[in-house]
């Protein structure tokens, strides 16, 4: 192909040439043909790509459809149960949940009922009332002074920095609208996050961003002034998160602008790697003690723990050492492994840490079996988008339930799949001026409070078809695989298999 450009461009050449030199009017056709040449000559001679000097101009074809290609799959390709993380069914829910419109969907269920991975609700012959007003958790009880009564549903970590400050402002004055509330994830504390009025739950990373003394360690003083702020009203604790637990955080440096450098106190322009591990404390007891000066110096607010779940028997180590001291977060987040983030690399999404149901089954029997699940609460996170997924979460032992993308999606994410390189096409997640313009914030926040109250009505809707009155009575008896009573003799003529086994 090389070859065929090369004889195109001069037989290309030498024609036109001919041709304007009888017809001056054809010299303007180098207008086009000249850059045209130019083009092809720097991609058949540049180094760094094979296929462009290889198949000059038309191998540029290649990066134009790869550039492309989410929205391809998305629009002309996945069905509406295929995509991934989030299906066209799950985003589309989220969406008319947010615009406050109808949720039906029409003409039966598009899912494989008797296949093991579809999971129902045992619905009851006697449902009861729908409840008048959205459940509350009290977290903190017995040990602060200043405990909070949170949500069901939360909006869950992420930075300003990661997201666009309108999408921050949007999500916090939805949570205002809603009470209900929004961590800051581990970015720190911004104006966009105060702004809006929204209960705030503080994040600190292993970066200490907002507590950062500047040779990088923890900073009492700067914590307890943004820790008391009354728009505070928990502080979280990241040990790791799911989408690449083990892996600092990571902010790619066409994101890190001035203003995001100065509220987490670095350098502008940086990708910005948080330390995998914490340089405050090293072993479980220094943990704890780490979590109680945390408690202390915020005025008696709520203190938990955040981690994915990797090592089983270091959360028993945990456990154990709480036991020992008598010492205790006030509550404890699992994040799942299929969790999200705006920038992981591949092997860390994919590869490390325990997906979300079997780590919630285990940290909550952890804590039953070691008499400290009356005292600790429970946060959920990883996909939780509807409201069969949040009654499935408290099924299997949580408390609450934290969101990020379902919230993403309410705002306008459209699932582009561009969140680590600052084109996100929405203005969600990228520091592009331009395009954070085109994201307004008056119309994205009443969509964050609409997602959430539709939601949490639907979650009440469903545990009254299922005859519970109140959040005591979610367990997993409730649901059932669609595989669960599907037997040979169940799906070949019933009660016959026997008769004919006779003959």
């Amino acid at each position: 192909m090389r070859n065929i450009f090369f004889l195109i461009l001069i037989i290309g050449t030498l024609t036109l040439g001919v041709f304007s030199f009888f017809w001056p009017a054809w010299f303007w056709a180098f207008l086009f043909w000249g850059p045209l040449c130019i083009w092809g000559l720097y991609d058949a001679f540049q180094p760094r790509h094979s296929i462009l000097r290889n198949f000059p101009l038309l191998g540029n074809m290649r990066y134009i459809l790869e550039s492309i290609a989410p929205e391809i799959q998305q629009y002309f390709i996945e069905r509406t149960t295929d995509g991934k993380p989030f299906s066209r069914n799950q985003r589309s829910l989220a969406y008319r949940r947010s615009k406050n419109v109808s949720d039906t969907h029409p003409f039966g269920t598009q899912l494989e009922l008797n296949h093991s991975s579809y999971e129902g609700l045992r619905h009851s012959i006697f449902p009861t009332e729908i409840m008048e007003k959205p459940p509350k958790v009290l977290i903190g009880e017995g040990q602060c002074k200043q405990p909070y009564h949170s949500s069901i549903f939360n909006i869950s970590a992420m930075s300003f920095g990661a997201l666009s400050n309108n999408a921050i402002m949007a999500l916090n004055r939805g949570a205002a609208k809603g009470h209900f509330s929004h961590n800051t994830g581990e970015g720190g504390i911004s104006s966009y996050h105060i702004e809006g009025g929204g209960d705030l739950v503080w994040q600190i990373g292993t970066g200490y961003f907002g507590c950062r003394a500047a040779d990088g360690s923890f900073d009492d003083q700067k914590y307890k002034v943004n820790a008391t702020r009354p728009s505070v009203k928990m502080i979280e604790l990241k040990l790791s998160q799911g989408a690449k637990p083990g892996h600092g955080g990571v902010l790619p440096g066409a994101k890190n602008t001035p203003e995001i450098a100065e509220i987490r106190g670095i350098e502008p322009y940086q990708t910005v790697l948080s330390p995998p591990g914490h340089r405050a404390f090293s072993n479980f007891h220094d943990m704890l003690n780490f979590t109680d000066k945390l408690r202390d110096l915020s005025g008696g607010k709520p203190v938990g723990i955040k981690l994915c779940i990797g090592k089983t028997e270091e959360f028993t180590q945990l456990c154990d050492v709480m036991k020992e001291t008598g010492q205790y977060p006030d509550f404890i987040t699992v994040d799942g492994a299929e969790g999200g983030t705006g920038a992981a690399p591949l092997e860390f999404s994919d590869a490390v840490g325990l997906p979300l149901e079997p780590a919630l089954i285990f940290v909550s029997e952890t804590l039953t079996r070691y008499d400290l699940k009356n005292k600790i609460k429970i946060i959920a996170g990883g996909k939780v988008i509807s409201a069969s997924n949040l009654l499935k979460m408290l099924a299997l032992g949580a408390n609450i339930c934290n969101s990020a993308r379902g919230f993403m999606f309410s705002i306008g994410c459209i699932q582009a799949l561009r969140c680590n390189t600052n084109d996100c096409p929405t203005g969600v997640a990228t520091q592009e001026k331009m395009l954070v313009k085109g994201l307004v914030v008056t119309d994205k926040s009443e969509r964050v409070y609409h997602f959430h109250r539709n939601t949490i009505h639907a979650a009440m809707e469903l545990m009254a078809a299922c005859g519970v009155s109140h959040l005591e009575e979610v367990d997993i008896d409730m649901f059932v695989r669609g595989n669960e009573f599907v037997a040979m003799q169940d799906r070949f003529f019933p009660n016959k298999m026997e008769e004919i086994a006779v003959k």
